[in-house]
């Protein structure tokens, strides 16, 4: 008897986060090269995307044997799973109530916000068999409300991220100066601004929505406008670019939600300083340097004494976070609900 593991793609049929998409495409990639034998996976997503079936397939296909990611294009509960098991990378899932063995896993990241993303939790806490966050820090934070539903399966930076052959290029054509530190727009940006102003450095920005809003914050954190260096969503290869290139990937946000960006400046061996937070010191680890907010620009200091050295050490503690692992994890979570 062939199991199907259903994986929803809502992020790939129409994305509104590109962190999320890049997400559910490595995931969803290594469910299918690492399902186990008389396993196959199917992909579902909403009816009525703008990406059509065919061009899913022609970007998302793919085969190891007799596995296969087959393109399914439904509405609501697909097809012959109540006797199933459906995967979603996020809280976007077809929820309902059922009766075992069929079984649902949604996938909460932590930094979703709104109404609409606090209906589809409830529903979560209603209907799902499970719920994944990417940290425990997080999971400790969900426990109240999810009970011994939570499971803690990490997040990856996206498939086959590294320095592109054409990094200096890209550099170049990105405006950014020799010497500079880099971090992403969040939370704590404010915190990393002031840091970078008491260093007197040059600071790239990642992500950042509005050019003017990010040079008012960092004229308010005393930061040279000249320093500042503001890009929005930039490609994978442009992000590999920018951070391999970077003295240290600077930190500032608080919460708990996933530090993608974190995640890639490890992978390419760029030390992180990062204010400290549970999921912090769960993530960073001994790749960089966790710290006090007031201490950010110290820690800086201190990695440029020792620049090599935390440099190989980012770059193995990044090794620890592979869509290959979480794949294997999603397997074993199927298995014991």
């Amino acid at each position: 008897m062939t199991v199907a593991l259903r994986v929803v793609l809502d992020q790939l049929a129409a994305p509104d986060d590109d962190d999320l998409a890049e997400a559910s495409r490595g995931l969803a990639r290594m469910l299918v090269d690492a399902a186990p034998s008389g396993c196959v996976v199917e992909a579902i997503a909403p009816a009525g995307a703008p990406l059509g079936v065919e061009g899913l397939r022609a970007e998302h296909r793919v085969a190891r044997g007799r596995r296969e990611l087959q393109i399914a294009w439904r509405m609501g509960r697909p097809r012959g799973a109540e006797a199933g098991l459906v995967h979603s990378p996020t809280l976007l899932a077809p929820l309902a109530k059922h009766a075992r063995p069929a079984q649902t896993a949604v996938t909460l990241w932590g930094g979703e916000a709104g109404g609409l993303h606090e209906a589809l939790r409830a529903r979560a806490e209603r209907f799902a068999d499970a719920v994944i966050v990417p940290s425990h820090a997080l999971a400790a934070l969900l426990s109240a409300r999810f009970g011994d539903r939570v499971r803690v399966i990490a997040g990856a930076p996206p498939e086959g991220f590294g320095v592109p052959s054409d990094a200096h290029a890209r550099r170049r054509d990105l405006g950014l100066p020799g010497e500079y530190l880099a971090a992403a727009w969040d939370d704590g940006v404010d915190d990393t601004l002031r840091a970078a102003a008491a260093l007197r450095r040059d600071v790239v920005l990642l992500g950042a929505p509005d050019a003017a809003h990010a040079h008012a914050r960092a004229a308010d954190a005393g930061l040279d406008a000249t320093r500042l260096h503001v890009h929005g969503a930039l490609d994978r290869g442009d992000r590999a670019a920018v951070l391999d290139h970077a003295a240290a990937f600077i930190a500032g946000a608080d919460t708990a939600a996933w530090p993608w960006r974190v995640l890639e400046a490890l992978a390419v061996g760029t030390p992180v300083v990062a204010r400290d937070s549970a999921v912090h010191r769960e993530v960073v680890a001994d790749g960089g340097h966790v710290v006090a907010v007031d201490d950010l620009a110290d820690a800086v200091r201190a990695v440029d004494g020792e620049r090599e050295r935390m440099g190989v050490r980012a770059h193995d503690r990044g090794r620890a976070f592979s869509w290959r692992g979480a794949a294997q994890q999603v397997w074993q979570l199927h298995a014991e609900l």
